[in-house]
């Protein structure tokens, strides 16, 4: 594909999470019964998804915390968590930024980081997203070191996804309402 020749390709392959690793030593099968009630009284008293509190049964931890964890272990910069109906518990050297207008879709949240990489003078910020899980650090350290283009992004086989390094001569043809970030601009 043409439009993709711009971008940067990295992080091909999927690593290997608790959830996805063969069945042997590492990774045992075990079968429960969680009644989806129980699940949402959890989420409710949790404020978080019902994916997150069956991942967090299944995973050990909810999905956006492995999404976290591996841009932080890229070390490709300061990390800042843009939150929506609830606050996290964040590590150590992670900042938030909580979105009181999180339900109106992505482009307000990601209007914030603009702002928030704005104010600290920054020129490109790389952007992921919370629910990708099987995103390694090295895809976002490739991103963030592709900085002979204005955007690029990480390809997963064929497919061209997040993280997304958007310099910021790109910020002002985000979008600013609804539940797109940058998809548009990775359509052009």
């Amino acid at each position: 594909n043409e439009s993709l020749a711009p971008f940067s390709r990295a992080g091909r392959g999927v690593p290997r999470r608790p959830f996805n690793r063969p069945v042997g030593a590492r990774r045992r099968i075990a079968l429960a019964q969680l009644p989806l009630d129980d699940l949402k009284a959890v989420r409710a008293a949790a404020g978080c998804t019902v994916n997150d509190v069956l991942l967090a049964v299944v995973a050990g931890r909810p999905v956006w915390r492995w999404s976290l964890d591996a841009a932080v272990e890229s070390g490709i910069g300061p990390v800042l968590v843009v939150s929506g109906c609830a606050a996290l518990a964040l590590p150590e050297g992670v900042d938030e930024l909580h979105n009181p207008d999180w339900q109106d879709g992505l482009a307000g949240s990601l209007r914030l980081a603009v702002h928030r990489a704005r104010e600290h003078g920054a020129d490109a910020m790389v952007v992921g997203l919370g629910d990708q899980p099987f995103v390694p650090a090295d895809a976002w350290r490739s991103v963030a070191a592709a900085t002979g283009t204005p955007l690029a992004v990480a390809v997963f086989g064929d497919a061209a996804r997040p993280p997304v390094r958007i310099h910021a001569d790109l910020w002002p043809e985000l979008p600013t309402e609804g539940d797109e970030g940058a998809r548009g601009l990775l359509r052009r």
